[in-house]
C-alpha cells in the first residue's frame, strides 16, 4: 500500500504549494509527488522570456511578466483538470494578483491602468465557478532570515542581484495574503518542522496531515 491509500488521499486531487521564494516549493512538489504518485506541475522559469528583464526594469516589464504568468498558469490549470487530477503543483495562480501585482502596483513599478487590466483579467478568467480550483492549497512559511538563507545557497544570479528589502517585502506580503486567502482550502506548514532534503522520510509525516485534512472536508461535505 503507497502513501496515498495508506492515509485516504483521493487520487484525482489537485494539490497546490504556496509560498515566497526559497521556502521549498520545487522540493516540497517533488517529494510529496512521488509520495502520492502524482504527477507534478513546476514552474517554466529558464522558458520565461520576461523574467530576466523584469528583474533589471521593474517598472517597465511588470505588467508583460504577469500577464504572461496569468496565461501559463491559467493553460496548466486548465490541463490538469482536464487529464483528470493526480498531480502536486509547484505555487498557485492566486499569488500572481495577491502579492506580485498588487506590491508593483503599491510600490508605482506597475501603472494604475496596466494593474486594472490585469486584475480584471484574472477576474474574469479565475474567480469565477467555471475555474478549477486546486482542493487544497498548502502554504510553506518560516522565518525571513532563514529563507534569506535559502536564496544565497541557490545561487540564481538574478535572485543575488535583488535587493534584500525586496525579499522582506515580499516576505510581508505572504503572510498578509495568506491570511485572507479564500479561493480553496489551506494546509500550513512551517518550513521549520522538517527537512525533506536530509531526512526525506518526513514527508510521511507530511502526507499523514493531508489525510487528515481530506478526511474532515469530507465529514463536512455530508
Amino acid at each position: 500500500m503507497n502513501l496515498r491509500e495508506k492515509y485516504g488521499i483521493p487520487n484525482n486531487a489537485i494539490i497546490t504549494i504556496a509560498g515566497t521564494v526559497g521556502v521549498g516549493k520545487s522540493t516540497m512538489t517533488q517529494a510529496l509527488a512521488d509520495a502520492l504518485q502524482f504527477r507534478t506541475s513546476f514552474e517554466n522559469v529558464d522558458q520565461n522570456p520576461y523574467l530576466d528583464l523584469f528583474y533589471e526594469d521593474f517598472e517597465k516589464w511588470s505588467f508583460h511578466l504577469q500577464i504572461y504568468f496569468l496565461a501559463e498558469r491559467f493553460k496548466e490549470q486548465k490541463r490538469m483538470f482536464e487529464y483528470g487530477g493526480g498531480f502536486v503543483q509547484d505555487r498557485s495562480i492566486y499569488e500572481d494578483t495577491g502579492i506580485f501585482a498588487k506590491m508593483h502596483q503599491e510600490k508605482g513599478t506597475m501603472n494604475p491602468v496596466d494593474y486594472e487590466t490585469y486584475t480584471n483579467l484574472f477576474e474574469a478568467m479565475v474567480m469565477t465557478p467555471y475555474f478549477p480550483h486546486p482542493d487544497l492549497l498548502i502554504y510553506l512559511e518560516g522565518p525571513l532570515d532563514g529563507i534569506l538563507s535559502r536564496i544565497q545557497e541557490r545561487g540564481r544570479h538574478m535572485e543575488q542581484q535583488t535587493p534584500i528589502s525586496y525579499w522582506e517585502e515580499m516576505h510581508a506580503r505572504y503572510d498578509k495574503w495568506i491570511n485572507s486567502f479564500n479561493a480553496c482550502p489551506i494546509l500550513r506548514l512551517d518550513i521549520n518542522d522538517y527537512d525533506l532534503l536530509k531526512n526525506p522520510q518526513e514527508v510521511e509525516t507530511i502526507v499523514e496531515r493531508i489525510g487528515h485534512f481530506f478526511e474532515q472536508t469530507a465529514f463536512l461535505r455530508k
